[in-house]
């Protein structure tokens, strides 16, 4: 009786030890599931651009189900343009040279620009691949004035509680070299502002959703496309991801919920006194890798 009163305080330290282990590893279990459930604070992200795909619980409803597309495609047969090498060489400087003349410009005149040319950039850029050839874009063209300025409004309030609140020190300050702000002149001067719609998904005959494959990387593809067929055409824009303007410029172009904005461009000539940085590319052995 006298040996285990003595042991008594042992087994209560033994006890105790225990216990501590055991709730220090529970402890640190439980911490390890709350680092990996919580994502890093990125309060820039514009929710509006999430792509459908995120989201495949939604597609459910189609995916036994026939998609609207021809079953049996007809094949064509297909000849490409074929050019001696010499000709390749010249093209592809030719081409070069004139995309890399392109700049991001801010200070577009208000001069009137040909509709024909805008459709036709717009037919250009509507040849882009897509996923599955769904071709998820919608092209929005504004030439109301009085649209354009809605537009600059909406898009300068967002961006003013960016560059303020949202953005952070590190990229207001990348962007201060540059001379931009939240102050968008070019939305009421550029004759033609287009507005690139990512369409999320589609609908089928009847009416269920159609799933719409890599709807971001095809439109934004095509964005690409578009760019360079403005270049070609002598115009200029610079590329506006205005973030978190999506739903409400959703709403004002009366465009249906499965569209979301992926890009906003300017469309006109430069003011005669537009400016733009002094900057350079990076050269090719700093882009390319080959293998």
């Amino acid at each position: 009786m006298a040996l285990f009163s003595s042991l008594t305080p042992v087994f209560i330290a033994i006890i105790c030890v225990l216990i501590g282990v055991i709730m220090k590893k529970t402890n640190g279990e439980k911490e390890k599931c709350d680092t990996k459930s919580k994502h890093p604070s990125r309060p820039w992200v514009d929710e509006d651009l999430k792509d459908g795909t995120d989201h495949p619980l939604e597609e459910k409803e189609g995916e036994e189900e026939w998609q609207g597309l021809e079953e049996n495609v007809a094949h064509v047969p297909f000849t490409g343009e074929r050019y001696s090498e010499a000709e390749m060489i010249r093209r592809s400087q030719t081409f070069y040279e004139l995309l890399n003349k392109r700049r991001s410009v801010r200070f577009l005149s208000d001069e009137p620009v040909p509709r024909e040319v805008i459709d036709n950039v717009i037919r250009t850029a509507g040849t882009s691949p897509s996923g599955a050839h769904t071709e998820p874009w919608t092209f929005v063209v504004v030439q109301d004035p009085y649209l354009k300025h809605k537009i600059r409004e909406i898009v300068e309030e967002e961006e003013e509680i960016n560059y303020k609140k949202r953005m952070g020190d590190r990229w207001v300050n990348d962007l201060k070299r540059l001379r931009t702000n939240w102050i968008k002149e070019y939305l009421d001067t550029a004759p033609y502002l287009i507005l690139i719609f990512k369409q999320v998904y589609g609908w089928l005959p009847n009416g269920k959703k159609k799933t719409h494959y890599y709807s971001e990387i095809s439109v934004s593809i095509a964005c690409g496309i578009l760019l360079a067929a403005l270049q070609n055409a002598g115009l200029h824009t610079v590329t506006s991801t205005p973030l978190n303007c999506g739903p409400q410029l959703r709403v004002l172009l009366q465009r249906p919920a499965n569209e979301k904005l992926l890009l906003l461009l300017p469309v006109g000539y430069p003011k005669k006194d537009a400016t733009v940085p002094a900057l350079t590319r990076k050269p090719l052995e700093d882009i390319m890798v080959v293998m």
